[in-house]
């Protein structure tokens, strides 16, 4: 089904994998061969995760990825206990929606120390000798909205805008290790995320605000098996080229 991909034998640390993208991603990637690490807060969601994975070698670490300070003890525990990696998959994220005018700084200081700051010494972490594979591969889950303005939505976009960022900035400095980064971009995906969504719009699907987001994403709601093959793509051989970001947008526009 998806010959250009092939992650036989290839052990991937998934961050997120409790639930909606990570998950999916998780899925699919133990289908293509893949020895998947999961890691997320939740131990008991990541158990139901491992319990739909394919194949043998699967394995877990619970984590909170807001104890930053903690994330180099868990990088040397994967590699020592379980081997060094040869791919890396960010699905970390959360949105905490103010109009400017009710903004504060340790609002800021929240999406961005989860979003971005979490991720970039994850990456710094397993990039250390002895804890990565030569040919590793690291695909982050970022979104359209580093791209697009939305009302209310600031510290979540600047949070994306960063990862995008740290991304190329961060290929210049491990190109040299054979190490590829990469990102995806999706539109709103039909996750526990657009689910809130959903509750907290007055209206729901009725709304005029959820059918101004169909307008501008025409092609509807991204299943996340969809995001999901984007990013094991990127986590394979197969991907040889440098720093890439992709949308997997819905077809979504600026209108």
């Amino acid at each position: 089904m998806y010959p250009l991909i092939d992650l036989t034998g290839r052990r991937i640390f998934i961050a997120g994998a409790s639930k909606g993208i990570g998950r999916a991603t998780a899925e699919l990637m133990s289908k293509l061969g893949g020895k998947i690490i999961l890691s997320a807060r939740n131990e008991d969601k990541l158990r139901e995760t491992l319990s739909l994975l394919e194949g043998e070698g699967h394995a877990l670490k619970a984590f909170d990825f807001t104890d930053i300070g903690g994330i180099d003890a868990l990088t040397k525990s994967v590699a020592g206990e379980i081997g060094p990696l040869d791919g890396l998959v960010w699905c970390v994220g959360i949105t905490h929606d103010r109009p400017l005018n009710m903004i504060r700084p340790e609002d800021l200081e929240k999406v961005m120390r989860l979003n971005f700051n979490a991720f970039v010494e994850l990456v710094r972490c397993f990039t250390k000798r002895g804890r990565f594979n030569p040919g590793l591969r690291i695909v982050a889950v970022s979104s359209i909205a580093a791209i697009f303005g939305k009302k209310a939505h600031l510290s979540y976009s600047a949070s994306k805008a960063a990862l995008n960022a740290a991304i190329r900035n961060m290929q210049t400095e491990l190109a040299t290790k054979d190490i590829r980064l990469s990102a995806v971009m999706p539109g709103m995906v039909n996750t526990d995320m657009f689910q809130e969504y959903l509750r907290n719009n007055d209206g729901g699907m009725d709304s005029p605000d959820y059918k101004r987001l169909i307008q501008r994403q025409y092609l509807g709601i991204i299943e996340p098996e969809y995001v999901a093959s984007t990013i094991a793509f990127l986590s394979s051989l197969a991907w040889g080229g440098g720093w890439v970001c992709i949308p997997t947008d819905g077809g979504h526009s600026s209108n």
